[in-house]
């Protein structure tokens, strides 16, 4: 029965290096734990118990530590780098027409205004945020 253990511990080992989760990690610790309890008892309910048993331990009891190394805050990228970033209008945003152009990082984007108005072209716009394939922009005010 060690080789069932053995094969179903490579098996969980798979799954977690195609998931990332590092949450099937603790199944294949598991079950090499019951595949060393196969070679000294051969009933195979105990041997499922243990199995169920220590995966379950591991892993209530390693979410924390783990929640601790993981990084929490989330990297902005690709599209969604720019957001928060300064803009020039390249081509005037009309909310009535639903026209508009922003380049930023030399990218060019379509735009709409945050607040529906008319804004005219070189004015300096701060992205707001991404809403489908236009970024929402407001212009900034001078000071």
């Amino acid at each position: 029965m060690w080789q069932v253990w053995l094969i179903l511990a490579g098996v969980f080992l798979v799954i977690e290096i195609i998931n990332f989760g590092f949450l099937i990690f603790w199944f294949s610790i598991g079950a090499l734990v019951a595949m060393v309890v196969s070679l000294f008892v051969e009933n195979a309910i105990i041997q499922t118990t243990v199995f169920l048993i220590v995966s379950t331990l591991l892993l209530f009891f390693t979410k924390p530590f783990v929640d601790k190394m993981l990084p929490k805050e989330s990297i902005k990228t690709n599209a969604y780098s720019v957001e928060g970033k300064i803009a020039k209008v390249t081509h005037e945003i009309d909310p009535i027409e639903g026209k508009g152009q922003v380049k930023v990082g030399g990218e060019v984007w379509s735009a709409k205004s945050a607040d529906d108005i008319y804004i005219s072209k070189d004015t300096e716009v701060l992205i707001e945020k991404i809403d489908g394939v236009k970024v929402i922009v407001k212009p900034l005010t001078k000071i």
